[in-house]
């Protein structure tokens, strides 16, 4: 170890509360990409062991307990009702209901009992609206509705001239 590290591992060792810091915000950083508000809420008990650390210094132990504490907190109450509010925001759409609308084609018939489609580049399973609907392979396809794992489409007709 050259005498620089030694001095930023030392100085580390003396400012705990930098390392929680920068855990913190690596973690609220990292958070998006994932969109799931759990690095977040993690990250809120790093910031919390942080400022633990700057007020008590010495008591590494008590810091990994408030960090684990107000983490769990976070996870346990925070984080449900922050997810339940985002998914009843007006306009939110899932990445499912995204599929509503969506344009694909039939790999298998597809009729009101079953079939696969190919929307988006994923290989679903499929049905009909109605029974009186059939889908040949290879037809163009629109998404309806989806039910479970399963889109309920109808066919696609070309335009007219």
């Amino acid at each position: 170890m050259t005498p620089h590290e030694g001095d930023f591992v030392h100085w580390f060792g003396q400012n705990l509360w930098a390392m929680w810091g920068a855990l913190g915000l690596l973690l609220a950083t990292a958070e998006m990409l994932t969109l799931d508000l759990t690095l977040l809420m993690l990250a809120s008990g790093a910031l919390a062991a942080a400022l633990t650390a700057f007020v008590l210094p010495e008591l590494l132990v008590v810091q990994v307990l408030v960090a684990l504490a107000v983490s769990a907190a976070m996870l346990g109450l925070m984080r449900p009702t922050l997810l339940r509010r985002v998914r009843n925001a007006p306009g939110y759409r899932s990445s499912i209901s995204k599929l509503v609308g969506s344009e694909g084609l039939a790999i298998e018939p597809v009729t009101s009992s079953g079939g696969q489609v190919k929307v988006n580049g994923e290989v679903w399973s499929a049905r009909t609206m109605t029974g009186a609907t059939s889908i040949d392979a290879g037809a163009g396809v629109e998404v309806y509705e989806v039910d479970g794992a399963t889109l309920v489409v109808y066919p696609v007709h070309p335009q007219l001239p």
